[in-house]
């Protein structure tokens, strides 16, 4: 599923033009990134939590020259699957 079938099905299922739907879920997911960007954490409950995880500088290799890197310090979204939705994906 992309974003054009998300914006689609809620347009069917709440009767809805492609704009609104549009607009709703690009109201979500700006939020979404807003709360992200400023190292917040969002819960959705029976689905998931997203949250910022933070990464240490250290020494990596470039594979494919082989020579030693230096890598800075990082912040990366981290998305860990709730309770339901863990036992819908494994068929239970």
């Amino acid at each position: 599923m992309n974003k054009s079938d998300l914006v689609s099905a809620l347009g069917a299922k709440k009767n809805l033009t492609e704009k609104q739907a549009a607009d709703i879920i690009d109201l979500v997911f700006d939020k979404f990134k807003e709360t992200l960007g400023k190292g917040g954490r969002i819960e959705i409950r029976g689905f998931g939590s997203f949250s910022v995880r933070k990464y240490k500088a250290y020494k990596g290799r470039n594979p494919k020259i082989g020579n030693a890197i230096d890598v800075k310090p990082k912040r990366l979204p981290h998305f860990k699957a709730g309770r339901e939705l863990k036992k819908i994906v494994a068929g239970k």
